[in-house]
C-alpha cells in the first residue's frame, strides 16, 4: 500500500517534467520560427510553428505565427483555420483579431472582415492595425478615396509608421497623383533610412512615375540592405527593361530563373527583352520553354504568338502545334457548352494556322449557334483549299438549297460583299505604364482587345503599334490615320487577379469619350477582362448601317443578326456622310434637316435585314447610300474608380 502511494506521485512527477520539457521545446521552435519570419523564409518558418504547436497545442503566439506565414504564402483558407484557433487561445489579442480581418480580406470575405473592424475599433479606437486594416477594406471594396483619407488621419495619429506612410503613398499614385506620392514616399524614406522595404516601395512609385533613373536608384538602396529581397531582383529587372538596358534586363531575369524555374513573369520579361533586341527566334524558344511550366499561363502565350504570327511562315510546324493547344480548349469549352469562349479559342487557333481542319468544327459550331450563311461559307473555304468529302459535300448542298430562300437571295445581294465596318478605332498602351508582375502589360492586353474587336463587325480595328511613347504620340497616330476613336489600355494585376482600364479618345480632338473597367480572377482572366471591355464598348457604340436598296416603301440594309438587329427597333436615317462623331462621349451628331427619314425593322438575316421607311416631313428624301443610325442609350462612365485595384491590394498585403 505504502509502495503504491509512492508510485502515483512519481507517474505525475514524470509527466509534469515531460510536459515542462515539451513546453521549452515548444518555446525554442517559436523563437526559431520568429527568427525565419524575419528573414522571409516562411517555408522554414512554416516547419517551426508546426512543430511548435504539435509539442503545445496550446500555444498561442505560434498558432497565431502560423496563421500569419501561410498569409504571406497566399494560402488564405489555412491562414483562416489557424487565426480561427489563435483566437480561440488569445480572445483579447487584438493583433490576432487584426489578422484574421486582413485574411477574411484576402479571401474577399469584405463583410465578415467589416464585422470584425467594427468591433475591434469599438474596443480600441485608434489601434493602428485596425486603422490599416480598415484602409485595406476600403481598396477591396473599389474605394481608393475612402481608403487615402482613412491612412491620411491615422498618419497624422502616428507620423513614425512606416506601414501607413508607404500606404498612403501607395494610394495616393493609385489615384493618378504621383507628385503628392513621391513626397509621401519621400518623407517615409526620411524617417526610415536603411529600411530595404521602404527603398523598394519607393522604387516603385518613382517608376510609377516614369522616373526610371530615380527609381533604378532606389533600387539599387534596397539591394545595397538586402541582397537577396527577391521583389527588389524582380522590380530591378523590369525598371531594366523599361530603361531600354535589354541586354541586362535578360540577364537578370537569368538569374531569378536559376533561384526559381517556375518564375513566369522572369520568363515572361527575358522573352520580351529578346523581342526588343530583334532576336525573335531566341525568343519563342524561351517562351516555348516556359509555357511548359505553365501553359495556360496567358501573357507569356499572348507574346509567344504574337512573335510567332509575325516571324515565321505558314507552314512552319510551330504555327499548327501552337494553335493545336487552342483547338482542344475549345473543344473542352464546347463540352460544356461554353460556345462563347469556344469560338475565342477557335479564331486565335485558326489565326496561327489558317488551313487547320479544325475550321470544320469552327464551322459547325457557327451553325449550331444559329448562323447558317456564316456556317456555308467557312464550308466552302475548307472546299477552296482541297478539303474535302461526301459528308463536305452534301453539307454544301443542302445548306445551299436551304439558304436559296432566304432575304439575300430575294433581294439578289451578295451578303459577304456589304460587309461594312463603320467605326475606325485605335487601340494603344502607353510605354510608360506598366505593371509590377509584368512588363508591358498594358501593351499585351491592347493586342487581345484588338484582336477581339477584329470579329466585331461594325468596329475596324486600325493596324497601328499597340506600344507608344505619349498621349500626344498616339493623338497623332489616330488623328492622321482618321480614327474615329483611340483607346489608351492600362493594366493592373496581381499573381491572381487583373484589372483592365481602356480610357477612350476621340480621333479627331482628343477629348475623353469616356472610361471602361474591367476585373477578373482566376484562370483566362486576361481574355475574359479584354472581352468585358469589347462587350462594354460595343454596347455603348451607336449602331450604324448603310441602306443599300429601296423598293418603294421598303429598304435593305448591310446590318441583320449577327450585328444585333432586332424586328421592331426603328432607326434615323441620315443623309449620306453627315453624320460626325460627337466632340465628347460616344455619339454621332447631326441636325434635323440631314434627318431624312426612319427605319421599323420588319425581317432580319444573319448579315441584312429589310424594313418599313418613314420620310422626315414633306418630301421624300431617302436614299440608297443613306446612313442607317440608332444611338446608343448606354453611356460610358465619364468618371469614378476601378471595382478593385489589384495591383495596389498585393502591394499593400506585402507590407504586413
Amino acid at each position: 500500500m505504502y509502495r503504491k502511494i509512492l508510485f502515483f506521485p512519481c507517474i505525475f512527477l514524470i509527466i509534469a517534467v515531460n510536459l515542462h520539457a515539451q513546453s521549452q521545446q515548444a518555446v525554442q521552435f517559436y523563437e526559431r520560427g520568429k527568427a525565419f519570419m524575419a528573414e522571409e523564409n516562411w517555408y522554414s518558418a512554416v516547419e517551426s510553428f508546426l512543430e511548435c504547436t504539435r509539442l503545445n497545442p496550446a500555444h498561442a503566439e505560434g498558432t497565431a505565427s502560423l496563421a500569419e506565414c501561410y498569409y504571406e504564402l497566399a494560402e488564405f483558407d489555412e491562414a483562416l483555420t489557424w487565426v480561427r484557433k489563435a483566437r480561440q487561445l488569445a480572445r483579447t489579442n487584438m493583433n490576432v483579431a487584426n489578422l484574421e480581418v486582413f485574411i477574411h480580406i484576402a479571401l474577399g470575405q469584405l463583410e465578415t472582415a467589416a464585422g470584425l473592424v467594427n468591433e475591434i475599433l469599438k474596443i480600441e479606437p485608434y489601434n493602428r492595425e485596425t486603422l490599416f486594416a480598415a484602409g485595406e477594406l476600403d481598396i477591396a471594396r473599389g474605394r481608393p478615396s475612402e481608403a487615402m483619407l482613412r491612412y491620411r488621419d491615422a498618419v497624422r495619429r502616428y507620423p513614425d509608421d512606416r506601414k501607413l506612410l508607404v500606404s498612403l503613398a501607395l494610394v495616393t499614385l493609385s489615384l493618378g497623383d504621383g507628385d503628392t506620392a513621391v513626397t509621401y514616399i519621400n518623407n517615409a524614406l526620411t524617417r526610415h533610412p536603411g529600411d530595404y522595404r521602404v527603398f523598394y516601395y519607393a522604387s516603385y512609385i518613382y517608376s510609377m512615375n516614369n522616373r526610371i533613373a530615380e527609381a533604378i536608384r532606389y533600387a539599387e538602396n534596397s539591394l545595397f540592405y538586402k541582397s537577396d529581397h527577391l521583389p527588389t531582383q524582380s522590380l530591378m529587372s523590369i525598371l531594366r527593361y523599361r530603361n531600354g538596358e535589354y541586354e541586362e534586363a535578360a540577364r537578370l531575369c537569368d538569374n531569378l530563373i536559376a533561384k526559381n524555374r517556375q518564375d513566369m513573369s522572369a520568363w515572361y520579361l527575358k522573352g520580351l527583352s529578346l523581342i526588343m533586341l530583334k532576336r525573335q527566334q531566341e525568343a519563342i524558344t524561351v517562351l516555348t520553354n516556359a509555357i511548359a511550366f505553365n501553359e495556360n499561363d496567358e501573357f507569356i502565350r499572348a507574346i509567344l504568338e504574337e512573335t510567332v504570327i509575325s516571324s515565321t511562315v505558314l507552314e512552319d510546324p510551330r504555327r499548327s502545334r501552337f494553335a493545336a493547344w487552342h483547338f482542344n480548349k475549345a473543344k473542352s469549352y464546347r463540352e460544356r457548352n461554353l460556345i462563347e469562349q469556344a469560338l475565342f479559342e477557335y479564331r486565335r487557333g485558326l489565326r496561327l494556322y489558317p488551313f487547320a481542319a479544325d475550321r470544320r468544327d469552327y464551322a459547325e459550331l457557327l451553325r449550331l449557334s444559329g448562323y447558317p450563311a456564316r456556317y456555308l461559307e467557312e464550308l466552302l473555304f475548307l472546299k477552296d483549299q482541297g478539303v474535302s468529302d461526301r459528308s463536305l459535300d452534301d453539307a454544301v448542298e443542302a445548306y445551299s438549297s436551304l439558304l436559296s430562300n432566304a432575304l439575300f437571295k430575294q433581294w439578289q445581294v451578295n451578303p459577304v460583299d456589304l460587309v461594312e465596318r463603320h467605326w475606325k478605332i485605335a487601340v494603344f498602351s502607353l510605354a510608360g505604364q506598366s505593371s509590377f508582375y509584368h512588363a508591358d502589360a498594358g501593351s499585351v492586353a491592347a493586342g487581345v482587345i484588338r484582336e477581339l474587336l477584329v470579329h466585331d463587325r461594325n468596329i475596324a480595328p486600325m493596324n497601328l503599334n499597340h506600344r507608344q511613347a505619349s498621349f500626344s504620340q498616339a493623338f497623332r497616330l489616330a488623328r492622321e490615320g482618321g480614327a474615329d476613336y483611340f483607346i489608351l489600355v492600362s493594366v493592373t494585376e496581381n499573381e491572381r487577379d487583373i484589372s483592365i482600364k481602356a480610357e477612350i479618345f476621340t480621333g479627331r480632338t482628343g477629348s475623353p469619350a469616356g472610361t471602361l473597367y474591367a476585373f477578373r480572377t482566376g484562370s483566362d482572366r486576361l481574355r475574359d477582362a479584354s472581352r468585358t471591355i469589347i462587350t462594354q464598348l460595343s454596347s455603348s457604340m451607336p449602331v450604324r448601317g448603310r441602306l443599300l436598296i429601296r423598293r418603294q416603301g421598303q429598304a435593305l440594309i448591310n446590318k441583320g443578326k449577327a450585328d444585333g438587329i432586332v424586328t421592331e427597333t426603328v432607326y434615323d436615317v441620315v443623309k449620306r456622310g453627315r453624320p460626325q462623331p460627337a466632340n465628347e462621349g460616344l455619339a454621332l451628331v447631326y441636325s434635323n434637316d440631314e434627318l431624312v427619314g426612319k427605319l421599323t425593322i420588319t425581317n432580319i438575316d444573319e448579315e441584312i435585314s429589310i424594313g418599313s421607311l418613314q420620310r422626315n416631313g414633306f418630301f421624300d428624301r431617302i436614299e440608297p447610300g443613306d446612313e442607317i443610325i440608332l444611338q446608343s442609350k448606354r453611356q460610358v462612365q465619364q468618371t469614378g474608380e476601378t471595382a478593385a485595384n489589384p495591383e495596389l491590394r498585393a502591394l499593400l498585403r506585402t507590407l504586413r
